[in-house]
């Protein structure tokens, strides 16, 4: 009996955690260059004294969907989409360099280059700072190009390049805070393959049907084993009757 109790809990808590996995993609089915968590259940034995008699269920984060989202043209300079593998570089709040697929970027009062979320956009020499400026646009390459404030088209210059890095995907980690960094710490190298288009943005990979699809699924499969656990809980009712009867 406390086998069935066993594996029909284990498989419970385990199916809880898979749930919040999804709900987790499905709250960022809109956020901007989102990159959708997969997870995987597996049986795993129970190991100690005494034979083997118990397999639990277990659920993990396997690694996200690489898969790009679509392009979403806003027409404003300062959006951006990764064209094709990379990542945008930028500091995270922990000081580490981090990267990001989010392109909405924007200048604050201080001048510093932000991405959405309000992390800094770094450079070649660190967080990219942008002049006073009547007009801002990035090219391909992250070059950042300003016209001067009160000046004419003619003095367009070059102030910034974004570092954009192109690392293997086995190499990073997703962080709590949604960025990516690099399994042992080290940044990554620029890579001058990567590429932008301005004016456009990259939205969330998620699945929307599907996830919600996996949504009902898990809800009916811990409805199951809450079932089985009921069940269990009868059964030995009905064996602690019979032991009073004889």
């Amino acid at each position: 009996m406390d086998r069935l109790l066993y594996v029909a809990m284990t498989g419970a808590k385990e199916t809880l955690r898979a749930q919040g996995v999804n709900n987790h993609n499905l709250a960022n089915a809109s956020t901007t260059g989102f990159r959708a968590e997969l997870s995987a259940f597996q049986n795993r034995a129970v190991t100690g004294a005494g034979f083997p008699s118990r397999v639990y269920a277990t659920h993990s984060v396997t690694g996200w969907d690489t898969s790009a989202g679509s392009m979403i043209s806003t027409g404003r300079s300062l959006d951006v989409a990764v064209q094709g593998d990379g990542f945008i570089a930028v500091q995270g709040r922990d000081g580490r360099e981090a990267y990001t697929r989010a392109g909405d970027l924007r200048v604050d009062p201080s001048g510093l280059l932000l991405t959405g979320a309000g992390h800094p956009v770094l450079g070649d020499g660190g967080p990219i700072t942008v002049p006073p400026h009547a007009s801002i646009d990035i090219a391909a390459d992250g070059s950042v190009s300003i016209v001067p404030l009160g000046q004419g088209p003619e003095t367009t210059a070059v102030v910034a390049r974004i570092k954009l890095v192109n690392p293997p995907p086995e190499s990073l980690e997703r962080g709590a805070d949604g960025l990516f960094r690099t399994r042992d710490g080290m940044d990554a190298p620029a890579d001058a393959s990567v590429r932008l288009a301005s004016g456009v943005l990259e939205s969330s990979n998620v699945n929307v049907a599907e996830a919600m699809v996996t949504m009902i699924e898990l809800a009916r499969q811990f409805e199951m084993q809450v079932k089985m656990m009921r069940t269990a809980e009868e059964n030995a009712d009905a064996s602690a009757q019979l032991l009073r009867i004889g």
